[in-house]
């Protein structure tokens, strides 16, 4: 269907909802369809998308990164099933019998970061809801007043 705007302009329904959309910050249906699943208004979902674009370019073009930034990924439990299957292929073990320790690198930064672990992955751009990493004590704790989210430090992802 179809409608008139001014004159002989005429939008059609799929764009109207586009132009709507955007204009409430939120993403357009047509968009959600073939993007990443995001609760993020637009302009924070296209500062997501450039990332997500900027991480796979580097991959691409400089090589396997030392550190992954796993909120980039469209499907997060690919990486880490291709983690296991690697390390399994690698010291001949069945993929069913190993599984991952988590380190928490909360001493280290991503940029901190000049070689890959021996095996697994270091992973960073997670998030807790209701509690927060101590930084000091090396556990989880109580979150702070007002604070739903909060970044997670650093994991080491180790195959055992």
């Amino acid at each position: 269907m179809q409608r008139a705007l001014v004159g002989e302009v005429v939008m059609s329904e799929d764009l109207e909802k586009m132009a709507d959309a955007i204009f409430d910050n939120r993403v357009p249906p047509t968009w959600v369809k073939k993007g990443f699943l995001s609760m993020k208004p637009l302009s924070s979902w296209i500062e997501d998308c450039i990332k997500r674009c900027d991480f796979l370019m580097d991959w691409i073009n400089n090589g396997t990164p030392k550190v992954f930034w796993i909120s980039g990924f469209f499907f997060p439990q690919a990486f880490f099933t291709g983690t296991l299957q690697n390390y399994a292929r690698a010291n001949t073990f069945a993929v069913d019998t190993i599984n991952f320790e988590f380190v928490f690198r909360d001493t280290l930064t991503a940029e901190m970061i000049t070689e890959a672990p021996e095996a697994g992955a270091y992973c960073f751009g997670m998030y807790l809801e209701g509690c927060k990493w101590d930084y000091e004590k090396h556990n989880l704790t109580d979150s702070d007043p007002k604070q739903l989210f909060v970044d997670i430090p650093m994991i080491e992802f180790k195959p055992i």
